[in-house]
């Protein structure tokens, strides 16, 4: 049996990337071109992928700059990061690990870096250093790149993926000046962030006041259009010796709001339960499935919400716009319009609600859509497949 051509839960594969065509494009164009760029979408929305499909794409041309991708994903603190950001550029910038150890002596002045490596020195090199003195001049690390890219005359691209993990610092506000006070005068680097945490990431590059406000092009990531989920559906049944029934092709997309992540979710359990030919009934015992394999973390996410929030969210799915409104907050029990106003901010910050162009509410979780208005609306699964 071939695997299946839905990927979910990890980059995906370029096999199982669709679409983001003009994204792809766009954000080439600002990496080759040295503009700094922020990508900013609700999480699970396929940046990641974007990115590694950019880098890879990038990678295969002559004479490409040095590309590195660095997830702060375990990122506690600043020593932390230092560590990672120099240990990330130096292996980043030579494929011998001679280099790497050179590195150290000839790229440093105030700080003396430990360098060691393994058996395996692809996995087993390490860089460490003595945190009072890198806390004295962190700016050797965070101009490192720039400093080996005049040295070595080459182009480097950095890419940092859960970016708003910084944010927990115990003295980020300094680290944030910092970091914008270096990056933003390197000539030979050039910056991609990105997150998981979209309003923590809006926070940061948004605001007028922030320090990394304006610094670079921002990439404000959509949904992917529905056509092309039916086409990538089909031809990915078409392509591994399956079939699936037109209707079953559209409603995927629409049922997930084209969420990329869940898209791929159901078209994979659709595919698992199809032998030939997928129809209606495989969809539905599909999205059963998906809506099951998550409920615990609806569970949980559901646990941590006050009684007027779960009823703002109720109200939101009942199609009430005027959320404010006597009637509304009568109907739903939401308490007052100021509770309400705070309600909505909490939910925009938790990622669970984001704020529309027309100026209205959606949940970003699309199966957290469905699973939520299971339980607390009595909608079926079948009504809404």
């Amino acid at each position: 049996m071939k695997d299946s051509p839905f990927n979910f839960g990890k980059t995906v594969s370029l096999v199982a990337f669709t679409n983001r065509e003009e994204e792809s494009k766009k954000l080439q164009a600002n990496l080759l071109g040295g503009i700094n760029t922020t990508i900013i979408a609700p999480r699970r929305w396929g940046k990641s992928s974007l990115v590694e499909k950019v880098i890879a794409d990038i990678a295969k041309l002559p004479k490409a700059p040095k590309t590195v991708i660095i997830d702060l994903f375990t990122v506690n603190s600043e020593e932390q990061f230092l560590e990672l950001f120099a240990k990330s550029v130096i292996k980043a910038s030579s494929s011998k690990w001679e280099d790497w150890i050179s590195a150290g002596k000839l790229f440093f002045k105030n700080i003396i870096p430990k360098l060691s490596v393994g058996i395996d020195p692809n996995n087993d090199f390490d860089v460490s250093f003595d945190w009072k003195e890198i806390k004295q001049n962190s700016e050797e690390i965070l101009n490192l790149p720039e400093t080996i890219a005049s040295h070595k005359k080459i182009k480097f691209i950095i890419c940092l993926d859960e970016f708003q993990n910084l944010s927990h610092f115990k003295d980020f506000i300094n680290v944030e000046k910092r970091l914008r006070a270096h990056w933003q005068r390197h000539k030979n680097v050039t910056y991609c962030l990105y997150g998981s945490k979209r309003q923590m990431m809006t926070d940061i590059f948004n605001q007028p006041s922030k320090p990394f406000y304006r610094f670079g092009d921002i990439i404000l990531l959509p949904k992917i259009e529905t056509n092309k989920w039916i086409s990538f559906i089909k031809s990915s049944f078409e392509n591994n010796d399956k079939k699936i029934d037109q209707v079953v092709a559209e409603r995927i997309p629409l049922i997930m709001k084209n969420h990329p992540w869940y898209v791929q979710q159901l078209s994979h359990y659709v595919w698992n339960l199809t032998s030939k030919r997928a129809t209606m009934v495989q969809l539905n015992e599909a999205l059963k499935e998906v809506i099951n394999a998550n409920s615990p973390l609806y569970q949980h996410e559901v646990e941590s919400l006050t009684p007027t929030q779960s009823n703002l969210l109720i109200a939101i799915l009942s199609d009430r716009k005027q959320l404010t409104s006597t009637k509304t907050m009568q109907d739903f029990v939401l308490g007052t319009p100021n509770n309400v106003k705070k309600n909505l901010t909490a939910l925009t910050q938790k990622d669970l609600l984001y704020k529309t162009e027309k100026g209205e509410y959606e949940l970003i979780d699309s199966a957290f859509e469905i699973w939520f208005k299971f339980h607390f609306m009595g909608i079926k699964y079948t009504q809404i497949a």
